[in-house]
């Protein structure tokens, strides 16, 4: 959605400790997903402590005026900052439509639930990498990768491309370590080594 895809930059900004932009997954959810419990009303128990701070660190960047709840105005005057000028009244009045009422933080927190509520386990992604690694070094050439990515089911762009090389760069040999794309993807920052 819109909403969503406008607030993924500001999950990178400086003055959050860990993000690299990545959606985190809601581990808590998962588990109880495998379990089969279809969810439980309190949106706050599908995530970790650590990552409901960094919400809410995130909606106290998009909250400008600080009154608690994301505007029209909050939207415009955030994305300002980020040198997306000229954003379309439309645009904004979409966003905020998004939600079912006023976006405070209890409904900001529900918003990326719900789009997170899909996201698949680490070991799941790892499996359909390890698919694509039969001597199991760990890594798979860059242009294998890049050739799957820009050729099969919902195809990668250019900027796409570019944009996972800088955030995953291959080794000097063109060797992409998948785990830790894995890694990322499922909890939205790089292991500490």
């Amino acid at each position: 959605t819109r909403l969503h895809t406008q607030c993924l930059p500001f999950l990178d900004h400086p003055n959050l400790s860990s993000q690299d932009g990545e959606y985190q997954a809601p581990k808590k959810a998962k588990r109880r997903q495998a379990a089969g419990d279809s969810g439980s009303s309190n949106v706050f128990s599908m995530f970790e402590q650590s990552q409901i701070q960094e919400y809410k660190e995130a909606f106290t960047i998009i909250d400008q005026n600080r009154d608690g709840i994301i505007s029209k105005d909050d939207l415009r005057d955030v994305l300002a900052s980020m040198g997306q000028l000229n954003v379309k009244n439309e645009e904004l009045e979409a966003m905020i439509k998004e939600a079912s009422g006023p976006i405070n933080f209890t409904v900001f927190l529900t918003m990326f639930g719900e789009k997170l509520k899909g996201a698949d386990p680490e070991d799941v992604i790892l499996s359909a990498f390890k698919v694509l690694d039969p001597a199991a070094t760990g890594t798979i050439k860059k242009e294998f990768l890049e050739e799957l990515l820009t050729t099969q089911c919902d195809r990668f762009s250019k900027e796409e491309i570019k944009n996972m090389w800088a955030a995953f760069p291959p080794d000097v040999a063109g060797n992409v370590d998948y785990k830790n794309i894995c890694y990322v993807i499922t909890h939205g920052e790089e292991k500490e080594e």
